[in-house]
């Protein structure tokens, strides 16, 4: 009998008040490392398995360009896509200035990224001492998606963003969906 390993149902952060105590809790329990993976995650909305990829230099290289942005290949859908940093480019330029390695993400074991797997335990790490519930490598991509649509209501970029084939697979993904029909439905009465 082949049973699928338990997934949890990973959340977007919600609120500011939530992302600036997760923030604290990585750099106070976690790593700057830790720290710098998250707020990349959370203004890029790129998977973990794509950020664990980038290598220093790429940020370092922005610093004489104009637009903070770079190309990526995504691993998943293997399209191109333009990571803009402009809003969080100083503190991640910052955090390379600290490093000796290939990798933006860098194990403490040998010259290689972290692997996804010790991303969610810090992350998960992190989500406990920040009391946060339903934290994983995703909940960084979820938390972009989130924060963008309620910017900007665009959900038509979002989805080219985020790779989506429709509209409503992004906006169940970044869970609005839910959390407008629970809103009406709190309070609904006839």
């Amino acid at each position: 009998m082949n049973k699928k390993p338990h997934l949890i149902d990973v959340q977007p952060i919600r609120s500011k008040e939530q992302i600036e105590d997760m923030k604290w809790a990585l750099k106070r329990h976690c790593s700057e490392r830790d720290y710098i993976l998250f707020l990349f995650g959370i203004h890029t909305g790129l998977r973990v398995s794509d950020l664990l990829q980038i290598e220093t230099q790429t940020i370092v290289k922005l610093k004489r360009k104009k637009r903070k942005e770079f190309k990526i290949k995504e691993g998943k859908t293997k399209k191109e896509r333009i990571i803009n940093l402009t809003s969080i480019f100083d503190e991640i330029y910052s955090y390379t200035q600290t490093l000796k390695s290939t990798w933006l993400f860098p194990s403490r074991k040998g010259e290689q990224p972290i692997s996804k797997i010790q991303a969610y335990r810090q992350l998960q790490k992190a989500g406990d001492f920040a009391s946060i519930e339903s934290i994983g490598t995703h909940t960084m991509r979820n938390t972009f998606g989130y924060w963008f649509y309620k910017q900007t209501k665009d959900v038509a970029m979002l989805q080219e963003i985020l790779n989506h084939s429709t509209p409503q697979i992004t906006l169940k993904y970044i869970g609005i969906n839910k959390e407008e029909k629970d809103n009406i439905l709190d309070t609904f009465q006839i």
